[in-house]
């Protein structure tokens, strides 16, 4: 996010805001404590608080980008496809079925956004959401959750990105 669209929603620039948790003491409280306090004493609505709470943390060494409060990482994809939301989870379920090790363990299909979710050996999540279409195409999107190294993240987005391909060309 640019400090010109953190201003503009807050008030406030990036530095502004680091200046005020640094002189709080945020550098040794938990994200959640950070979060909390940007609410509750400078009344910022969740998101943003949210959003300032994990640019602060990159910034003063406490997170490394795309790691979660919890420590570990998560990696997305996605793409625009055409169909119905349903024909897409099928099909997206078809093929990464194969790449999780076999079928999701839940599968929502009647939700706003179907999804299925596989439990993963090494203790690592993987999360299929099909939102609904805009302008005629869906958004499909593959999250693997609960990464514990950040050397893994670009291999997985590399291997997430190649099964999506194969469920694009099996769409046409």
């Amino acid at each position: 996010m640019s400090d010109a669209r953190l201003g503009a929603g807050t008030g406030r620039s990036a530095e502004q805001w680091f200046a005020l948790l640094d002189a709080a003491g945020s550098a040794t409280r938990s994200h959640t404590q950070i979060a909390r306090w940007l609410v509750d004493e400078h009344e910022v609505p969740g998101w943003w608080a949210q959003s300032i709470t994990v640019r602060y943390e990159q910034a003063r060494g406490m997170r490394l980008p795309g790691q979660q409060a919890d420590g570990t990482f998560s990696v997305s994809v996605s793409r625009s496809l055409r169909g119905g939301q349903l024909e897409l989870l099928d099909l997206a379920v078809e093929r990464f079925a194969a790449f999780a090790g076999g079928p999701p363990d839940s599968t929502s299909r009647s939700a706003k956004h179907p999804t299925a979710r596989w439990r993963l050996p090494s203790d690592e999540s993987l999360l299929l959401t099909v939102a609904p279409p805009v302008g005629g195409k869906c958004s499909v999107s593959l999250t693997l959750s609960r990464l514990r190294l950040p050397e893994r993240v670009e291999p997985v987005k590399q291997e997430l990105t190649r099964a999506f391909r194969v469920v694009s060309d099996r769409q046409n």
